[in-house]
């Protein structure tokens, strides 16, 4: 019979662990383990308060900047749209580095705290009477400083689990985030139902229309605070699941490990830097030009390019099942194999993309106007999103712009090909993103992780931004061939270096011999 104050002596939680291990009865108590999971799933749920918080107010963005400020035009909105990955890749190392030395809890509340803020911001800026753009700016790039926890968030997952349960965990994270990118336009749409006239609270100035969206991102990171202040709490295992003995920690444990010896692979955390960064450069390139080539090649009108939205969450809803079935491929193969399967399946999807045979698209030969494919900025590209059904009716021409030369001698891509790429890089892209930072997570080890969590996501947040750019100005200029076939190439590049370094992506306890592969 366990004694009541002897933690050691409590019932064990078997988990997912290896059956036969003398471990079993030491490694965790039940109450440690339901603890370290509610924290967990604590962080399952900010990611998706996260992404549901940015991605309801994406639709929005463009005809709620034109009613505040007349002065605004593409090229501005292109900015916009960037500031938020510019705050996040700026507070990334930042928060990281907080939550190496400080209880996690500080981060997470201060960064979904400027979050709250910058929402109400946002809400606020038909006030000023001038300069209203600029503050939209500024409310954006806050929002993005504060997503910046998403390294204090991958890098709690990654210390409080064992090295079988992280993949397991990543790939819920993943899901979490993608089911939030996936759910928040669906809210938008319903906030639609308010109307552009919208409804007015005068006693405290706030109009509730374009605004709503924030507002309901602005409640979220409040429960999201509430949430983290009572159920979140510190947990760090080793790699075997032992519980390590941190500064993190508000009380420690006599009982508790420390943390093991040796460096970490410093080649291997870097090229796992670059693959993060090309996974995720060639997802935002992906999803960026996805309505602009919709419209040129299949002259499709903007009220038919709404396809396109339903083809991208048809992809988040591919990505959460990839997601699902990377937890269970990677107890067979593992997370390198699946990493190198993902890229080539990428690579497929943009080689089945290229232009080939003898019909081309049709041309637009009508002078361009305001309505029509813009095809000159990423802002622009952004536009072709948030145009009406009822402008739609108006437009000009439609299919390939004759401002682009290539229209005359690139041939046509087929539906089936960008439907069967759409669905390609559906399984390649979440398998490479999920295994790729589980993998940098195991590479990094027990200890702290928050700095290195945070160049991660930096890298991402600056692909989010050279991604749309680098597509929207090679695709313009040279076509789609040009442009395909240069993320073909940047794809084999990407293959290369993992072959090169293959063998060293393997977890930071592997390497130093103390639990075998």
């Amino acid at each position: 019979m366990a004694s009541p104050g002897v933690d050691t002596e409590q019932e064990p939680l078997l988990g997912d662990r290896t059956p036969g291990s003398r471990e079993w009865d030491i490694i965790e108590t039940e109450e440690h383990y339901k603890s370290r999971w509610i924290s967990i799933r604590i962080l399952y749920l900010t990611m998706f308060f996260s992404s549901v918080g940015f991605s309801i107010v994406i639709m929005s963005i463009w005809p709620y900047l034109q009613k505040i400020d007349q002065t605004a035009d593409a090229s501005f909105l292109g900015w916009v749209i960037a500031s938020f990955s510019l705050g996040q890749m700026v507070a990334s190392p930042v928060f990281g580095l907080w939550s190496n030395y400080r209880p996690r809890k500080e981060p997470l509340i201060v960064s979904i705290f400027i979050s709250v803020v910058a929402n109400c911001l946002y809400a606020y800026i038909h006030v000023p009477a001038s300069h209203n753009k600029y503050y939209m700016l500024v409310a954006r790039g806050l929002v993005g400083f504060g997503a910046g926890n998403v390294a204090v968030v991958r890098s709690y997952i990654a210390g409080a689990t064992s090295l079988q349960e992280r993949i397991s965990s990543m790939a819920n994270t993943s899901a979490c985030q993608a089911l939030g990118f996936i759910l928040g336009p669906v809210f938008q749409t319903c906030f639609a139902l308010i109307g552009e006239k919208g409804v007015t609270w005068d006693a405290i100035k706030l109009q509730i229309m374009y605004t709503a969206p924030v507002l309901l991102g602005a409640f979220l990171g409040v429960l999201n605070i509430i949430l983290i202040l009572t159920l979140l709490r510190e947990h760090r295992v080793d790699d075997s699941g032992r519980q390590c003995k941190n500064v993190n920690f508000e009380e420690a444990s006599t009982d508790e490990v420390q943390f093991p010896q040796g460096n970490i692979d410093q080649v291997a955390v870097l090229a796992t830097n670059v693959l993060f960064f090309v996974v995720l450069f060639i997802f935002a390139l992906f999803e960026t030009i996805v309505t602009p080539l919709t419209m040129d090649m299949y002259a499709w009108t903007r009220e038919q390019a709404v396809y396109d939205g339903i083809i991208l969450a048809a992809l988040g809803v591919e990505a959460i099942l990839i997601f699902m079935g990377v937890k269970l491929l990677s107890k067979k193969i593992g997370e390198r194999a699946i990493l190198l399967g993902g890229l080539i399946i990428v690579w497929v999807g943009f080689f089945i993309l290229l232009p080939w045979g003898n019909q081309f698209p049709k041309i637009q030969w009508e002078e361009l106007h305001n309505n029509s494919i813009p095809n000159t900025t990423f802002g622009e590209i952004i536009i072709t999103l948030w145009k009406s059904p009822r402008e739609d009716r108006n437009e000009g021409p439609t299919g390939c712009p004759i401002e682009q030369a290539w229209c005359f001698y690139t041939p046509m891509i087929h539906l089936a090909q960008f439907l069967t790429t759409a669905i390609l890089i559906g399984v390649g892209y979440p398998s490479c993103n999920v295994t790729s930072y589980t993998l940098y997570s195991k590479i990094l080890g027990p200890k702290p992780q928050g700095v290195y969590m945070g160049w991660l996501t930096a890298s991402g947040s600056a692909a989010r931004i050279l991604g749309p750019v680098f597509i929207s100005q090679v695709y313009t200029s040279w076509g789609p061939r040009w442009a395909f076939s240069l993320v073909c190439g940047i794809v084999v590049l990407t293959i290369m270096l993992l072959g090169v370094v293959y063998r060293r992506l393997v977890p930071f306890s592997v390497r130093h011999g103390r639990i075998q592969e």
